[in-house]
């Protein structure tokens, strides 16, 4: 016969049975995000991972945006229909044309205005921390923005505004059952691919992922103190070449690379800031001179709200 375990038995085993579950559950989870982060080598040779957003936040910034947008039109009729209602009936069309074409171009024009920003992100997407990016890990370009966001009148409203058609026909019916699936297929199209890329995306180059706020790293001529840096003075335009992201790759190099590495760099950074290299000077001295006043740089910008996160961030 079994042994019956005792009551503190008993309560230890389904303790470590529910460590186990527990355990398992966050294995899982970790599995889960590992499938969402892309490995990415810049032009420039920087290795990130990024964080693809997931279908159901860009399905949630998505409906944001056309909240707000939804909103945007209804004020701007209300507005129309209040300073043409003392005209009768010719007011009234002629508030209707221009809210048509006012519709329209804040429906094409409100993600294009936000995503060819610095922000690279709508209301909607900065709600829920996200951003557009391209997926060469370049900069994102206008011909991008514009490319993926005209496929999503193809992808969305084109089909939306074949469903909503006024005649009872049957071929404006056929229309709008063609229209339901044509806007499933790119509807659902995210889900079936692993960065969750819309149509409009694959054309254009481009992805959506996590934008979290970038913070400098501890100081490290807080620890080690860099006399060096009192013999050489650079300009602010010198020091605005570069940002956060580049500080931090400037401070593994100096804490961790060997002597060639740092000779590279410090050349890649004169060649950058269009500097020549001074008779007997020093490459470890100027990289750790150009760490402390690209930092104090960066720190000094971000007391004034400005946040230079790269180079790219033109800033």
């Amino acid at each position: 016969m079994a042994r019956r375990l005792k009551p503190s038995e008993n309560e230890a085993v389904q303790a470590r049975r529910e460590a186990l579950r527990r355990r398992e559950m966050r294995l899982k989870e970790q599995a889960r995000q590992a499938k969402r982060i892309r490995p990415l080598v810049t032009p420039e040779g920087a290795a990130l991972n990024l964080r693809i957003a997931s279908a159901s936040e860009r399905a949630g910034a998505f409906l944001l945006d056309f909240s707000l947008q939804i909103m945007a039109m209804i004020i701007f009729s209300w507005l129309l229909a209040v300073a043409f209602s003392e005209m009768g009936f010719r007011g009234w069309q002629v508030a209707g044309s221009i809210a048509a074409v006012v519709i329209f171009l804040l429906r094409v024009f409100y993600f294009v205005f936000f995503e060819i920003g610095r922000k690279a992100a709508t209301p909607g997407k900065r709600a829920l921390g996200l951003r557009v990016a391209a997926r060469d890990g370049g900069r994102l370009t206008a011909n991008a923005v514009l490319a993926r966001n005209f496929m999503r009148e193809l992808e969305v409203f084109l089909p939306l505004t074949l469903l909503v058609m006024g005649a009872e026909d049957d071929i404006s019916n056929w229309i709008r059952l063609l229209a339901l699936v044509w806007a499933g297929i790119f509807v659902f199209f995210p889900l079936f691919n692993s960065e969750k890329l819309r149509v409009g995306d694959l054309i254009a180059g481009t992805m959506v992922i996590h934008a979290p706020r970038v913070k400098l790293k501890r100081d490290i001529t807080s620890v080690d103190p860099l006399p060096a840096a009192e013999k050489h003075a650079f300009t602010t335009a010198e020091l605005d070449a570069y940002g956060i992201h580049e500080l931090h790759v400037l401070e593994d190099v100096l804490r961790q690379s060997t002597p060639d590495i740092k000779t590279r760099v410090a050349d890649r950074i004169r060649a950058k800031i269009g500097r020549d290299k001074a008779e007997g000077e020093d490459d470890l001295a100027f990289l750790e001179a150009y760490y402390a006043a690209l930092r104090a740089r960066l720190e000094q910008r971000m007391l004034f709200g400005e946040r230079k996160a790269d180079k790219f961030d033109t800033r």
